[in-house]
């Protein structure tokens, strides 16, 4: 765990920062071509931060054709693979530098905890960078059987131009998870950072070419969905897009994709995501933990969230009380306050939507919370739902939200878990080895935990199933995958001369 400064030396860092506001293009910041900007915001305070160019699609044109530009010169693509790993090396070291900096911005820009960016997020997009990097030089090409006439080689090249859409839940965190790999890759990039949360995008960018990474292979364009996200998803010269946020906007990349150059699609999308206790689960203080650090963690703005408690009606008392006992040190306040545990909404419009969840609470049993805290705060929320049928069991809340379902046995634990339209990730807590298994395998997502909470690590790939995503998985050398593409290259060794012909 990080060494946590104290709010005072948080504030006084705040206070010193020199916040971004153009796009990166090129290797350098410019305003948008129109000259249109539009304000990011505190959510915790509703004080304006700044203002941030308002990009359009001539600006996403601009950066397209110097992504291109840069891809095709080979000023990045078809660097030795150890020069690569050595500039994102030195990206690292800046970035670890500049990691308290970074954790203030993410923090006053997101409305995240000062002590989930100072402990998890900072730390995270270091590492994920660092160990894509140290990969580069260590994956190997292949050679397929052939006869002995044949050479049969099956290469990877870097896809081409790289279109990445950032959440903004995680802003620095999932734009390593992407531009981790595909730098690593050779691509050349253009992310679109959300609206709500484009600071640290911009200054990632910025501490990238100081680091050496050339002139136009990472760009940032910022703005709105419309102005900037959908421009970059219908873009003939994008080799492919790589999306993390909403089932609904994911859907929209599909269409751009078909309607322009059949770019590559990667989506990483919602979860409705279920933690399944058995009346054989061990340890249920530590359970309890778990099950609270899944719903609330990053105020329950995360998509592998753990918002559906489906617990054992034997042990469903004791587990609640413990939960509830729990979820109390999980406090509401200050973001830049490093004893806080639950920060602000990222947006007035996203705490409006939370809050009209939850007025569905009513309808269930609330065990704890159920209320708004003012401005953009919401209380942990814990609601007794009664069945998988109610909308607080059905829909991705996004907020800090646990709805609990009584279930009697094991075979209708899993049944429940699998009703739903999402697959993403899942947990399972029970004592018994086989029906941990026999679970692990039965639950439809991408990443299941027993006995605990969690998305696994950097070396183990993310992803769901259903209309939680497809088209590849970040983290892992799987990540590698999206950002590339494989090539045969089929070699005659005949001899004309010796009358053999392949």
């Amino acid at each position: 765990m990080t060494e946590l400064l104290t709010r005072e030396e948080y504030e006084a860092i705040a206070a010193s920062l020199n916040l971004p506001g153009n796009a990166f293009i090129d290797g350098s910041f410019r305003p948008a071509t129109s000259g249109n900007t539009f304000e990011t915001v505190n959510p915790a305070t509703g004080v304006k931060l700044g203002d941030v160019a308002a990009c359009a699609a001539e600006d996403v044109d601009f950066a397209v054709s110097k992504a291109r530009e840069a891809f095709e010169d080979g000023r990045w693509s078809r660097l030795h693979p150890s020069e690569r790993k050595d500039v994102l090396i030195r990206f690292c070291k800046v970035l670890t530098r500049n990691a308290h900096e970074l954790a203030v911005m993410e923090s006053l820009d997101s409305g995240k905890t000062i002590y989930d960016c100072a402990n998890v997020d900072v730390p995270e997009t270091i590492h994920c960078i660092k160990w894509h990097a140290e990969l580069i030089d260590k994956i190997y090409d292949q050679v397929a059987p052939a006869s002995d006439n044949h050479i049969a080689m099956i290469v990877r090249e870097p896809v081409g131009v790289v279109g990445l859409v950032l959440p903004w839940n995680f802003p620095l965190l999932m734009m390593a998870w992407k531009i981790g790999p595909a730098l690593a890759a050779g691509c050349s990039l253009v992310v679109k950072p959300a609206a709500e949360t484009s600071l640290t995008a911009l200054r990632l960018a910025e501490l990238a070419h100081e680091a050496g990474v050339p002139a136009g292979v990472l760009n940032v364009v910022t703005g709105s969905g419309s102005a900037v996200g959908e421009p970059l998803g219908r873009h003939p010269d994008v080799d492919m897009v790589s999306f993390t946020g909403s089932t609904v906007t994911g859907r929209r990349f599909l269409h751009y994709s078909a309607d322009s150059n059949l770019k590559e699609v990667v989506l990483e999308m919602g979860g409705k995501n279920p933690c399944i206790v058995m009346d054989d689960a061990e340890y249920l203080d530590s359970v309890a933990e778990h099950v609270v650090n899944g719903a609330f963690w990053n105020m329950g703005e995360n998509c592998s969230a753990a918002s559906r408690l489906i617990v054992h009606e034997a042990i469903k008392d004791d587990l609640l009380a413990r939960v509830q006992a729990a979820s109390r040190q999980w406090n509401v306040g200050d973001p830049l306050d490093p004893s806080v545990r639950v920060g602000a909404l990222v947006s007035k419009a996203h705490f409006e939507k939370v809050c009209g969840y939850l007025k569905e609470a009513d309808k269930g049993q609330i065990l704890m919370g159920g209320k708004d805290s003012g401005g953009a705060f919401v209380e942990p929320t814990i609601v007794d739902v009664g069945s998988n049928d109610a909308v607080l069991a059905k829909e991705e809340i996004f907020g800090p939200v646990l709805s609990v379902i009584t279930v009697s046995s094991f075979d209708e634990a899993i049944a429940v878990a699998n009703d739903t339209e999402y697959g993403l990730a899942a947990s399972i807590f029970t004592s018994n080895a086989r029906r941990a298994i026999r679970g692990a395998r039965a639950i439809r997502a991408g990443t299941v935990t027993v006995n605990s909470f969690g998305e696994g690590d950097i070396s183990t790939p993310f992803g769901g199933y259903k209309q939680s995503g497809f088209g590849g998985r970040d983290n892992s050398i799987h990540a590698h995958d999206q950002y590339t593409q494989l090539k045969t290259i089929w070699i005659d060794t005949s001899d004309p001369a010796d009358g053999e012909v392949a």
